[in-house]
C-alpha cells in the first residue's frame, strides 16, 4: 500500500452531509449512555467525570462505580454493539442498528436493569435546540455503520495527536475526552487563574453547567462533526475568556481561520486529512492557537510549558 493510501486509511474522508442523520441519532444514543456516567460517577472539576474516552474499538465510559461493583459501557464501532460489562462478570449487549432513540433507550435501560444497575437519569437530551425525551424520540432512527466507523477512526487520529500535544504542558490540563453533550472530542489547558463567571446559554442546559465548565481561564481545542456556520467536520480552538487581540493572532496552517460568529479558530478536517503530513498540520494548529491565547492572555508560559516541547 502506498503512503497516500495508508494515510487515507488512517484519516478517512467523511462529510457531514454523508452521515447527518446517523450523527444526530448517535448523538442521542451517546447522551443516554453519558447520562449514566453522570448519575454514577463522583463529581470532578469542569464535569470531567461525565466524558467518554476513545478506545481501539470505539468510545467507552470507563469504569463507573455502583455500590461495591463497577460498570463500563462501550460503543464498539467495529462490531457495532454497545457492550455493558460489570466487575462481577455480568455482561450484556445492545446492537447498533437503524432504530429509534426510543427503542435504543428502552433496550439499554432494560439491559442495565438485568445486570442490577438502576441509575437515575434525567431522560432528556442537553445542548440541542430541540430536546425530545428519549422515550418519545422516534424522529432519530438512522445508523449507517460505515459512516459511524469512519467518524470513530477520525476520533482515533485526533485523540492520538491531541495526547501528544497534551504531553508538552506542565500546567493543569484536562484529559483528552469526548463530551456527549456537544458531541466533540476536546482537550483544555488552564492558565491557573480564575475566569469571569460564564453567562451560560447552551440550549436546554442549565447555566450552572457552563459556569462550572468555564470557572478557570482556559484554552481549548478539539474535533467536531460540524454544523451551523461550519458545515463540515473541523478542528476548533478557542479561549475563555477571549483576550483582546486573540482573533487577530496569526495561526497555522494557512487553511485555518477565525470564525467570528462562533468566536473560534477553525481548521477544516479535510485540510488536515489531505495534508502532506496530517500530524504536523494539526500540531501546528494546536500549538499556534494555544500560543495566541497564552500570549494575548499573558499566561506564565515559562512555568507552564515543558522546555523544548513546542
Amino acid at each position: 500500500m502506498t503512503s497516500a493510501a495508508l494515510q487515507g486509511a488512517a484519516w478517512p474522508a467523511l462529510t457531514l452531509a454523508e452521515w447527518q442523520d446517523t450523527c444526530d441519532t448517535l448523538h442521542m444514543w451517546s447522551q443516554i449512555v453519558g447520562k449514566t456516567r453522570l448519575a454514577l460517577t463522583p463529581m470532578e472539576n469542569h464535569w470531567w467525570q461525565v466524558a467518554l474516552y476513545v478506545t481501539p474499538r470505539g468510545l467507552t465510559t470507563s469504569a463507573m462505580p455502583s455500590g461495591t461493583r463497577t460498570l463500563a459501557a462501550e460503543f464498539d464501532l467495529i462490531d457495532h454493539h454497545l457492550y455493558l460489562r460489570a466487575s462481577d462478570g455480568g455482561a450484556s449487549a445492545v446492537p447498533l442498528v437503524p432504530r429509534s432513540v426510543a427503542d435504543f433507550y428502552g433496550d439499554y435501560m432494560a439491559a442495565l436493569d438485568a445486570l442490577g444497575f438502576r441509575p437515575r437519569i434525567r431522560p432528556v437530551p442537553v445542548e440541542v435546540e430541540t430536546a425530545i425525551p428519549f422515550a418519545e424520540d422516534r424522529q432519530h432512527v438512522s445508523y449507517d455503520a460505515d459512516a459511524a466507523q469512519r467518524w470513530w477512526r477520525m476520533l482515533v487520529q485526533a485523540d492520538r495527536v491531541l495526547k501528544a500535544f497534551r504531553g508538552r504542558y506542565l500546567g493543569k490540563a484536562s484529559p483528552v475526552h469526548f463530551f456527549w453533550g456537544s458531541f466533540d472530542l476536546a482537550y483544555t489547558r488552564f492558565s491557573g487563574r480564575e475566569a469571569p463567571r460564564h453567562g451560560g446559554g447552551a440550549p436546554n442546559c442549565p447555566d450552572y453547567v457552563m459556569v462550572e465548565a468555564y470557572s478557570r481561564e482556559c484554552s481549548s481545542a478539539g474535533l467536531w462533526p460540524g454544523g451551523g456556520p461550519v458545515p463540515e467536520p473541523a478542528f476548533y480552538a478557542y479561549a475563555y475568556p477571549e483576550p483582546p487581540g486573540y482573533a487577530e493572532r496569526p495561526v497555522k496552517p494557512a487553511a485555518a481561520f477565525y470564525q467570528r460568529e462562533m468566536r473560534e479558530f477553525i481548521l477544516p478536517y479535510e485540510q488536515v486529512r489531505t495534508a502532506a503530513d496530517p500530524d504536523e498540520a494539526l500540531l501546528g494548529f494546536l500549538q499556534s492557537t494555544y500560543e495566541a491565547a497564552a500570549e494575548a492572555g499573558r499566561w506564565d508560559r515559562a512555568a507552564l510549558e515543558r522546555q523544548g516541547a513546542s
